[in-house]
């Protein structure tokens, strides 16, 4: 039996025709991949609710839930979203083609199905989805506090320092700490930003210098892939001389290490980090962590510095 800690991925394979399955789940196999395997869309659902794949095969001619069906119904789902999907077709019409894409598949396996170019799509989409992800642990876990930003100034994406960072930039300026995708950018970090791109249009640069947007505040721009999309990069270079943690304990009645655990997430700084700073385990300063979120009455990290900055 192989080794389940050694395998290259899991494949889940949903298909209705006995021979599909055989043939896929025999290649893979001896690709060295775990399958799975559903003989239609509502059987694929339920048991990815128990085992996740890193990849599936679906068909799109299916009894029942069609395989259209299933893929829109994995990406509405925040738990699935992010599992690549490539469709397994014998059609050839460019409609089908077009609505497979709109569901969000990534790919496309034309019937019959050809064992060496299935492995060499699966081998390149969970290379491309393992690096995205690798960079999205780093952005999360790094204390990296960033957002991207369309043409317009509206937020489409923000890591959980950047969102730390926004929530004590939005309590300064009276506004609401609260941020949905596709919001603009809050005050004046939104006029910064337009005459930024007034600027661009006559210069051609890419990026900018630092700029301090309010005091205590600052925020520079890098070039994104994208042509109508923008990194904001966001830091707080005065932000270690502004925290009276005698004050903030009297005030929020935290313990003096509650009050150095809050500091220091206003800071960006992930669980990990904290303890190692502190020479604590991650798991005590979640401990803590949950306790300030009582006592605040919160239940984000975002929330607990607002409401630190509401009350002065």
């Amino acid at each position: 039996m192989m080794d389940s800690s050694a395998h290259n991925g899991t494949v889940l394979i949903v298909d209705d025709t006995p021979g599909n399955l055989a043939l896929l789940s025999d290649t893979l196999s001896e690709a060295n991949y775990r399958v799975l395997v559903a003989i239609d869309g509502s059987a694929a659902l339920e048991q990815i609710q128990y085992v996740k794949p890193d990849i599936i095969l679906l068909d799109v001619m299916m009894p029942g839930i069609d395989g259209f069906e299933t893929c829109g119904r994995l990406k509405a789902d925040p738990a699935t979203a992010a599992i690549p999907v490539l469709f397994m077709t014998g059609l050839s019409e460019l409609d089908d083609l077009l609505r497979g894409f709109g569901e969000g598949a990534l790919d496309y396996i034309v019937k019959p199905i050809r064992p060496a170019e299935v492995l060499a799509r699966i081998e390149v989409h969970l290379s491309q989805t393992r690096n995205l992800r690798r960079a999205e642990q780093l952005l999360t876990e790094g204390g990296f506090a960033a957002m991207s930003v369309d043409s317009g100034g509206r937020m489409n994406w923000l890591t959980p320092a950047g969102e730390a960072w926004l929530a004590d930039f939005n309590a300064r300026q009276d506004l609401q700490a609260a941020w949905r995708l596709k919001d603009p950018l809050p005050g004046k970090l939104l006029y910064w930003f337009q005459e930024w791109q007034q600027q661009n249009r006559r210069s051609g640069a890419d990026e900018s210098a630092e700029h301090a947007v309010l005091p205590g505040f600052a925020v520079s721009i890098s070039a994104c892939g994208h042509p109508d999309e923008y990194l904001l990069l966001l830091r707080r270079p005065d932000g270690n001389a502004e925290w009276d943690l005698q004050t903030l304990r009297g005030k929020l009645k935290l313990t003096p290490r509650e009050a150095e655990i809050l500091m220091w997430i206003a800071r960006g700084k992930t669980n990990k980090e904290i303890g190692i700073i502190l020479d604590s385990s991650p798991r005590t300063v979640n401990k803590h962590l949950e306790h300030i979120f009582e006592k605040l009455g919160v239940s984000t990290r975002a929330a607990a510095v607002a409401m630190v900055l509401e009350r002065g």
